[in-house]
C-alpha cells in the first residue's frame, strides 16, 4: 500500500495537507469511505482509497442490487452509456460527473448495491425497520441478526430524532420522527447486509462507498457489522466540511464545503 498525496488530490478544498497514508487500512476487512454526496472531491479521494488498496468488492449506497449487475458488465463500463443506462439523472443523487471518478476506479473488484428502493423505506413508516428488512432479506440475513429486532436507547433514539428533525429544516412533526430514524437504520443494515455477502463471497478487503451518516462508528454500518459479524475488522474513514464533527469515525480527513442553495428555502414556502 501507498501514501495518498491528499493535498494534490483534493488541491484547493483540502484542509488538512498531510499525505494519507493508506498503510493505516492494511488490516482492515471493510474499509467504510464516507462522503458528503454533493462535494466532488469527496469522490475523488473514495477513488485514491479504492485504487491504493485493490479491494476484493466495493458495495455502494448509491446503486442497487440489480444495479450493481448492470454496472458489472463491461458494456456499461464507458462513463456515457453507464449514466444513460441507470437513469442517474432520475436517481435523486448528485450529477453523475461527481461520482464518474468511483466508477472509473472500480477495476476488477465485484460491485454491490446497498441502495434501499424508495417504496421499502417508506414501508418503515408503517411496519418497521425489522419487518421490511426481512421482507427483502435473503439466505441468513435476517434483522436479529443484524439487531433491527432490538429498540434503540432511549438516549441515542432521541439523538437520531433530533438530527432528523434538523434535516428536515426543523419542519417534521414528532409522530414522524420515530418511523424516519427506522428507515435510517434499515438502509444501515441493509448496506451492513450487502458488505457481509461481498466479504463472504470474496474475502477482503471490502470498500463501502456512502454518506458519512451511514460511516459513523457509533450506529452506521461499523457498528451494525459489530453486532452481526463482531470478529470483522472494519475501518471508517468520515469526510467532513471544515470544523469539528460530533459524528465518530475511526480516521476523518477535513475539506472545506462547497457553495449549495440553502435546504431550507422551500420548507419555508
Amino acid at each position: 500500500m501507498r501514501q495518498i498525496l491528499c493535498a494534490a488530490i483534493l488541491g484547493p478544498s483540502l484542509a488538512v495537507a498531510d499525505p494519507f497514508d493508506v498503510s493505516r487500512l492494511a488490516r482492515a476487512d471493510v474499509i467504510v469511505v464516507g462522503e458528503v454526496h454533493d462535494n466532488a472531491a469527496h469522490h475523488v479521494f473514495q477513488a485514491e482509497i479504492i485504487r491504493a488498496v485493490s479491494p476484493a468488492a466495493i458495495v455502494m449506497e448509491m446503486l442497487t442490487p440489480e444495479e450493481a449487475g448492470i454496472v458489472a458488465d463491461p458494456f456499461t463500463r464507458d462513463g456515457v452509456d453507464l449514466a444513460e443506462v441507470l437513469a442517474w439523472d432520475r436517481s435523486g443523487w448528485p450529477p453523475f460527473d461527481m461520482y464518474a471518478p468511483v466508477f472509473e476506479a472500480l477495476g476488477d473488484a465485484q460491485l454491490y448495491g446497498g441502495e434501499v428502493e424508495r417504496s421499502v423505506a417508506q414501508s418503515t413508516f408503517a411496519e418497521g425497520a425489522a419487518a421490511a428488512f426481512d421482507g427483502i432479506a435473503s439466505g441468513a440475513a435476517t434483522s436479529e441478526r443484524f439487531g433491527l429486532n432490538q429498540p434503540l436507547p432511549e438516549n441515542e433514539q432521541a439523538v437520531r430524532e433530533a438530527l432528523q428533525l434538523d434535516a428536515h429544516c426543523g419542519m417534521l412533526p414528532p409522530e414522524m420522527l420515530p418511523p424516519f430514524v427506522e428507515a435510517q437504520r434499515l438502509r444501515d443494515a441493509v448496506l451492513a447486509s450487502s458488505t457481509l455477502m461481498a466479504f463472504e463471497a470474496h474475502g477482503g478487503p471490502i470498500v463501502v462507498i456512502t454518506g458519512n451518516g451511514h460511516a459513523r462508528t457509533d450506529w452506521g454500518i461499523p457498528a451494525v457489522l459489530a453486532v452481526a459479524a463482531p470478529d470483522l475488522r472494519v475501518m471508517s474513514i468520515g469526510q467532513i466540511e471544515g470544523g469539528e464533527t460530533s459524528a465518530p469515525f475511526d480516521i476523518v480527513i477535513e475539506t472545506m464545503g462547497v457553495d449549495r442553495p440553502d435546504p431550507c428555502v422551500g420548507f419555508e414556502n
